[in-house]
């Protein structure tokens, strides 16, 4: 499992999880989007420019 804190968002992966490949995102302890890193869509939720933009950096150094 990864954990990441970002933009007060925590960021949580799973490896072995079902596909897609996927980020769950929450805010304050409640899921905000469940955003599928093959397809770049939401699966549940939505996600914000700032999210997308969190995501991408995360994705950049490797941590998703």
């Amino acid at each position: 499992m990864g954990r990441y804190r970002r933009g007060g968002y925590l960021f949580i992966t799973w490896k072995g999880d079902h596909p897609p490949r996927h980020v769950h995102v929450y805010r304050d302890g409640r899921l905000i989007v469940k955003w599928d890193l093959d397809n770049q869509k939401p699966m549940k939720g939505s996600a914000t420019r700032r999210i997308l933009e969190l995501i991408a950096e995360l994705e950049a150094e490797g941590l998703l």
